[in-house]
């Protein structure tokens, strides 16, 4: 009997947090392994050997070893390892959802991370100060300016690619979902869709949805609408 496949990651990673919450929809019999990014486990020479970027997510499949997430989604789909339904398995379904996992790196992902890392990571790390109020001010525009994207773009139906949930919908609601730690929220009158849609995504998700964000919702339990 072959071994499972091990996942290594941690919840305060939003791609990993995606991912993950993907997993837990699959048949493939998955050992879970937390890498602590606080502890920096993943700088360590034993975590190198397991991932040579030293970043999550990262799987280990027999002798293979694999990062980066979106290859890791199609790399399990293709050995009919992942849900079908959150990856589907026809032409111009799958391409549907790469649209959005390849538009999403320089746009959603992108605007969420410059907020989350100069907001929140770099300062509680010591690494930067704090922003002043103009530096949050520009952040945020960032963030609304793909947010008003969604909006119109991309929130046509209940989801991001249709009526369906699926891993387009996860990733992308995992980087919003990171600004908690930011003490944003998404503006329901601005962003009346995004709000709806962050919603849905969450109940089709739940329990792990909102076991996924345990962490950051305990650093975060009073978000606030960030003004400009």
């Amino acid at each position: 009997m072959s071994k499972p496949i091990r996942f290594y990651f941690d919840l305060l990673s939003p791609i990993a947090r995606g991912l993950w919450l993907g997993l837990k929809f699959g048949k493939s019999p998955i050992e879970y392994c937390p890498v602590a990014l606080r502890k920096f486990e993943q700088l360590t020479e034993e975590y190198k050997k397991i991932n040579r970027f030293q970043k999550v997510p990262a799987i280990v499949d027999g002798d293979f070893h694999l990062s980066e997430t979106i290859a890791i989604i199609r790399y399990l789909a293709d050995k009919g390892q992942f849900d079908e339904k959150l990856y589907p398995k026809t032409l111009e379904a799958r391409a549907r959802v790469d649209e959005f996992l390849e538009w999403q790196h320089l746009n959603i992902r992108l605007a969420c991370t410059l907020y989350f890392r100069d907001a929140w990571l770099f300062p509680m790390n010591g690494i930067t100060p704090k922003p002043n109020p103009g530096q949050i001010q520009k952040l945020v525009e960032g963030v609304e300016t793909n947010l008003g994207l969604l909006e119109r773009l991309w929130l046509e139906k209940d989801f991001l690619v249709g009526q369906s949930l699926t891993m387009a919908d996860i990733l992308g609601s995992s980087e919003i979902n990171q600004l908690r730690l930011c003490k944003y929220k998404v503006d329901e009158n601005k962003f009346p869709k995004v709000a709806k849609w962050l919603e849905r995504v969450r109940k089709a998700t739940n329990p792990y949805h909102d076991e996924s964000l345990t962490f950051i919702n305990q650093k975060a339990k009073h978000p606030i609408v960030a003004k400009l």
